[in-house]
């Protein structure tokens, strides 16, 4: 079946029928109608239940599905769009729901084989009336209604059904939350894990995100790992307003892709008034510019607006299908995408018990909204991924990750960003697996308990459609040297790939940062060995990224922040050059690498290189005399005492803003034009800026974090140059003209442009 759909795939555009709800409703049906006898004597009002009809008056569902064949619709959809227990639990009708879907499949299949054999069935898995990504309660967003496993379990309980009655295909569509859809695609891959998959998102308004707030590249992140046979854009929009996603899709969708729009937007009674000509003729401009593989109708279209997009786009090719890409992509609200030009990439670290005392504390004592300021500070500060770590004594693990990611969802600024879900106990990460909207990542797993507990991880963090650290360890242990990380990470990988169905791009491995300068000799080659195995993984494994976990490194003068930072500043610099992709780190505290006092640059490198054999000792004594906040130069106010070029220069490259306003305003007064402070101390601090990034000497959140610096100055001179403007006139201002500077969204070069 799926072998002669793709044949025809290869020849047309299919199409797909419209709509069952507002069909239904155009018949003015009865309560008997939808009790019939079975239903007779029910307790509930089940009038409005459609799917209740595949039951009481299988004839109106067949007349419906036979109106769309013979309008020329290729594929039907069966009418069991709110056929799970947890939909049907508002008319009290959970224990008919194995029988709403086999009776709905049964219909769709009857009518479908009267038409011939190139008919299909897809079975339709609507997204329940629940949410897993936002809570009901607005005094307590931790809160959901039902778990991933029950919302999984209800899937798997209809798709098992619309599989035994006859469905070709299954029809996940209208997703508002992606982690429903997650919860479905899991059921799908254990109960049909042969069954092709269509699965369709809704964009809910003009913002282009989901009702869970999603951008459309973030959701194909988040569910590409079901491998579909489809993807594509249904309901909420007419199609005049849902092109630009359908546009996106099919740019970066490796599968065919699906549009199937309302008759345009609701009219003020809930009605659509959008004609079948109308409809048809915006499908067949999407057809023609190559967007569409399958096309259809969703609310309030008709048999005639089936028969409309069928003449519309007969005879047209079918969009073809791209290559997959081969970037490290995961996803929050937002894509995140690890390209070439991306640079290193941040993992905060603070949202860890085991790692910072006052997270540790405030999860402790239950006090989870302070502790979200805490990921909150992290984002702030430039993290690009949050790590989430719950292992403490005495600490309910898995309530504690569920309570804090169910949280954080709810917080925009943080929910953007992805997150890495850390726990050296599986039912903590893979509790955290189920509150992942987006394409999370797992940190980590090993080959520590054998091949195929690791294997059997791997697979199930693949279904929740996560990526995954590997870490350094096997049967024997942790890997100390070069040939033992090296032997241990290509075998793991190598696993992953060939056994468990990852892609190299999915995976990540971490070599192990060990902590240096401890006092045991065979400790001072750990932190060379690293920054070795880095540079031989990236030329050995291709599309693998290198991660760490850089405060390991210091651990031997904890309570000493300006040592540490100075130690992991410089590493950093060095591994990065080998090829490091990402480490975790705090993002508040990296210092920049020419920041750091030469002597005290000089001990670190020792230790770090294994330069001499007196090398702990001499840092050892050396720390004695670099005190707590040493390495905190925002604190250090003698730079306010150089010129006021010197001191913008400063600001801008530490994205000072305190006192940016106050120089800007001195620079402009000796200055003739507020221009010329752009143009002049301004900009030269920027140079500097661009120059120690193109060096490697700064981090592209550093570099924001400048760029706001800059913004505000800019923003202080700007009524100087307005009144300027006023005061000259039309002929004393000569234009310079404009620049249009056009990226691709979200890319790093769109980074650099809002720079």
């Amino acid at each position: 079946m799926r072998d002669r759909l793709e044949a025809l795939l290869a020849e047309r555009i299919l199409v797909l029928d419209g709509a069952y709800g507002t069909a239904i409703q155009a018949r003015t049906l009865a309560d008997g109608d939808y009790r019939g006898e079975r239903f007779a004597d029910h307790p509930r009002d089940v009038k409005g239940d459609p799917d209740l009809l595949n039951l009481t008056r299988p004839d109106v569902v067949e007349d419906i599905h036979r109106s769309y064949l013979a309008a020329g619709a290729d594929i039907v959809t069966t009418n069991t769009f709110t056929a799970t227990a947890i939909a049907q639990a508002d008319y009290g009708l959970e224990e008919a729901v194995v029988d709403l879907n086999r009776a709905g499949a049964e219909i769709a299949r009857r009518a479908a084989d009267a038409f011939g054999p190139d008919r299909f069935v897809a079975g339709s898995v609507g997204p329940t009336n629940q949410t897993l990504s936002l809570s009901p309660r607005v005094n307590e967003p931790a809160y959901r209604t039902v778990t991933f496993d029950q919302m999984a379990e209800a899937y798997a309980e209809q798709m098992r059904a619309l599989v035994d009655g006859g469905a070709d295909l299954l029809l996940i569509e209208t997703i508002f939350d992606t982690l429903n859809a997650k919860a479905a695609i899991a059921a799908a891959s254990d109960v049909a894990p042969d069954v092709p998959l269509m699965i369709s998102v809704t964009i809910t308004d003009r913002s282009g995100r989901t009702l869970s707030g999603q951008t459309i590249d973030a959701f194909w992140l988040s569910i590409a790992h079901a491998e579909p046979f489809t993807v594509g854009v249904n309901c909420a929009l007419g199609a005049a307003e849902m092109r630009p996603y359908l546009e996106s899709l099919a740019r970066i969708a490796p599968v065919y892709t699906t549009c199937h729009p309302n008759a345009g937007l609701p009219n003020a009674f809930g009605g659509y008034d959008e004609r079948p000509e109308t409809t048809s003729k915006y499908l067949r401009e999407f057809a023609e510019s190559g967007l569409a593989n399958v096309l259809g109708g969703c609310c309030g279209t008709t048999d005639e607006h089936v028969r409309a997009i069928a003449t519309a786009v007969a005879g047209l090719p079918p969009r073809k299908v791209p290559a997959p890409g081969s970037v490290t992509a995961l996803s929050g609200l937002e894509p995140f995408s690890i390209t070439p030009d991306t640079g290193f990439v941040m993992v905060g670290e603070r949202q860890n018990v085991t790692g910072s005392a006052r997270f540790r504390k405030l999860i402790e004592a239950g006090d989870y909204q302070a502790a979200v300021e805490i990921a909150a500070d992290q984002v702030r500060s430039g993290a690009n991924m949050l790590d989430v770590n719950m292992d403490a004594d005495l600490l309910d693990g898995v309530k504690a990750m569920t309570t804090f990611l169910n949280l954080i969802a709810t917080e925009p600024e943080i929910a953007r960003v992805p997150v890495m879900v850390d726990s050296s106990k599986w039912d903590v990460l893979e509790a955290g697996l189920k509150c992942l909207q987006g394409k999370g990542i797992v940190n980590s797993i090993s080959l520590k308990g054998g091949e195929e507990d690791f294997l059997e991880k791997g697979r199930r963090i693949k279904r929740y459609g996560a990526a995954v650290v590997v870490m350094a360890f096997d049967e024997q242990g942790q890997a100390d040297t070069v040939e033992r990380k090296l032997q241990i990470l290509e075998r793991s990988v190598g696993l992953l790939i060939d056994r468990a169905g990852f892609v190299a791009e999915d995976i990540v491995v971490d070599p192990c940062i060990l902590a240096i300068a401890t006092g045991i000799e065979e400790h001072n080659a750990y932190g060379k060995a690293f920054i070795e195995a880095t540079t031989l993984l990236k030329e050995r494994l291709p599309g693998v990224k290198v991660s760490g976990g850089v405060s390991n490194l210091s651990f031997s003068f904890r309570g000493n922040d300006a040592v540490r930072e100075a130690i992991h500043s410089a590493f950093l610099y060095h591994a990065i050059a080998a090829g490091l992709d990402m480490a975790i780190v705090n993002a508040g505290q990296i210092a920049l690498y020419e920041d750091i006092p030469s002597d005290l640059l000089e001990h670190v490198e020792d230790i770090i290189f294994d330069r001499r054999p007196d090398a702990t000792e001499r840092m050892v004594s050396f720390a004695e005399n670099v005190k707590g906040g040493a390495m905190k130069k925002e604190l250090d106010l003698s730079w306010r005492e150089a010129s006021v070029e010197e001191r913008l220069k400063h600001a801008l490259v530490h994205g000072i803003d305190e006192f940016i306003e106050e120089d800007t305003e001195e620079a402009r007064q000796g200055h003739d034009r507020p221009l010329d402070v752009i143009e002049g101390p301004l900009m030269a601090g920027m140079q500097v800026v661009g120059d120690l990034f193109g060096a490697g000497k700064m981090f592209l959140p550093q570099v924001v974090k400048s760029a706001r610096a800059m913004k505000r100055a800019v923003a202080y001179l700007e009524p100087y140059m307005e009144q300027e403007k006023l005061r000259l006139g039309p002929d004393g201002v000569r234009a310079q003209g404009k620049v249009i500077l056009c990226t691709v969204k979200g890319d790093v070069h769109d980074i650099g442009k809002n720079i």
